[in-house]
């Protein structure tokens, strides 16, 4: 499911922004994007997350911006000086201008945040509220798209009731049409022979056409499994890994029904069912 949230945080050192988006994945999946002062921290944050989102492609991205003098910044100056040297060897010969002590001082690792290597209980209190209310908003968000998607699968299910229920209507008529039809053919065939069919012999061969296409059980059990569905919408928590096992027997259901089936109006049916089920499973792979 898809989600976007931010939230924004501060104390007398720090303000701390944290934005936290999310799309869909059947499995979750969580990147962290901070200032590298801060990334002993990120298993923190992932932590965080993941005891909110269960499925779903998660990045979450944190600015932190000091509003308050602070000692522990320093400069790398054996790196600085590293840098200068070589890039004063290197645009020599370029004829190209030497960076300003602004652009170097913002090469890699020049200026240093000594408290990133142990941000403080207070620091990382304040991160921490800013991703708490940052997911609050993306379940928010996540739940108004939930409601919406819980009523279009309601609606599929109705309409796989419906196939469900022509295709239990339309059964016990194939096997008429089959009798009647049998029974002309092979009276057809024997006109003028003198010869008869005997009932014992009809009976038989229907009886055995009946067993080959009877879908009874497969009509009961997708009964079954569409109670469960309608359940699992339903459930707390979120059973969305759940409802994509459910509709895979849903779709194994139609799919024999399919196989068995000797009637085109069966065999039409049982097309708009397949259709359904795959409308379903493409929201289900969203469903946390």
């Amino acid at each position: 499911m898809t989600g976007f949230g931010s939230a924004q945080a501060e104390n007398g050192g720090f303000a701390v922004s944290a934005e936290v988006r999310c799309v869909n994945n059947r499995h979750l999946k969580v990147s962290v994007r901070c200032p590298d002062s801060w990334s002993s921290k990120e298993h923190e944050i992932e932590k965080l997350i993941r005891q909110a989102i269960a499925r779903g492609t998660v990045n979450v991205s944190l600015r932190v911006q000091a509003i308050g003098p602070r000692e522990d910044s320093l400069i790398n100056e054996p790196l600085l000086v590293a840098y200068w040297h070589q890039l004063r060897t290197i645009c020599g010969p370029l004829s190209a201008p030497l960076p300003s002590i602004g652009e170097l001082l913002a090469l890699p690792g020049v200026a240093m945040d000594v408290a990133g290597a142990g941000v403080s209980d207070e620091d990382w209190k304040l991160v921490e509220q800013a991703v708490t209310q940052a997911l609050v908003k993306v379940q928010e968000f996540r739940a108004r798209e939930g409601q919406e998607m819980r009523d279009e699968m309601l609606s599929l299910v109705r309409d796989l009731r419906q196939c469900r229920q022509d295709v239990l209507e339309r059964a016990p008529l194939v096997i008429t049409h089959y009798r009647d039809k049998i029974r002309d053919r092979v009276t057809q065939l024997l006109s003028g022979t003198g010869s008869t069919v005997s009932d014992q012999d009809l009976v038989r061969e229907v009886s055995l056409f009946a067993d080959k296409c009877d879908i009874t059980e497969e009509l009961s059990r997708l009964q079954s499994h569409l109670g469960q569905f309608e359940d699992s919408l339903n459930a707390q928590p979120s059973a969305g890994r759940k409802l994509d096992f459910l509709c895979q027997e849903l779709n194994r259901e139609v799919n024999t029904i399919g196989s068995k089936s000797n009637d085109v109006a069966i065999t039409h049916r049982v097309v708009d069912a397949k259709a359904v089920v795959e409308k379903l499973r493409e929201i289900v792979q969203n469903v946390e």
